[in-house]
């Protein structure tokens, strides 16, 4: 004689069923706010900040390698950009001889200033010889809060991948050290629209 269930009593099948269903539903909503936090970040993110003084922003569709290429601080201490993990870097290539890289400067100053005591990193490499070193060290001094670093070499606008093009060049990586953005050329880095870029790799 077949079992009749009890009323009100549900077939283990149905159970099984619903138990799969609320579980899938779980998952999804786990999956859900898992991609929304641990999503890795995507450069074309920042396309719409392509705008105003920062229009000439090229985006990388896939990141270049980090450069590993060493500089020196103001004491000589030699550093690389693993030196700055942690903090949105927003390094120049820049010269005494390269009159753009001079009118640029102060606006690099009042970024760094800007976001002083935050995790930002405004390092300017002056890639001057050795006969220029003091020139651009009293230059620098006159554009606090700024720090001075040097590549005493001139190599490394050459050997990050791709080359530099022209100075001045400013690239912007983010706080694991991915390059997200390059502007060649002069820009006003006082502006509100290189304040909203910092800010955006600053909050992620």
């Amino acid at each position: 004689m077949n079992q009749v269930s009890r009323v009100g009593e549900r077939p283990d099948w149905l159970r099984r069923a619903i138990i799969a269903a609320f579980l899938i539903g779980v998952a999804g909503v786990l999956y859900v706010i898992a991609a929304a936090v641990i999503k890795p970040s995507d450069g074309q993110d920042l396309n719409a900040l392509r705008k105003g003084a920062m229009a000439k922003l090229v985006i990388p569709q896939t990141p270049p390698p980090t450069p590993t290429a060493g500089f020196q601080d103001g004491d000589g201490r030699p550093l690389t950009l693993a030196d700055f993990k942690g903090q949105v870097v927003v390094l120049n290539f820049w010269a005494t001889w390269c009159a753009p890289c001079k009118v640029e400067m102060p606006t690099l100053s009042r970024l760094a200033a800007t976001y002083e005591g935050q995790k930002v990193a405004v390092v300017p490499i002056s890639i001057d010889k050795d006969d220029k070193d003091l020139d651009a060290r009293a230059f620098i001094a006159r554009n606090r809060p700024l720090k001075y670093y040097r590549d005493p070499s001139g190599a490394m606008p050459f050997v990050i991948e791709p080359a530099a093009m022209g100075l001045p060049t400013t690239i912007v990586y983010d706080k694991s050290g991915v390059e997200r953005a390059r502007l060649s050329g002069d820009a006003d880095w006082a502006s509100a629209e290189a304040a909203e870029l910092v800010r955006t790799l600053l909050a992620e």
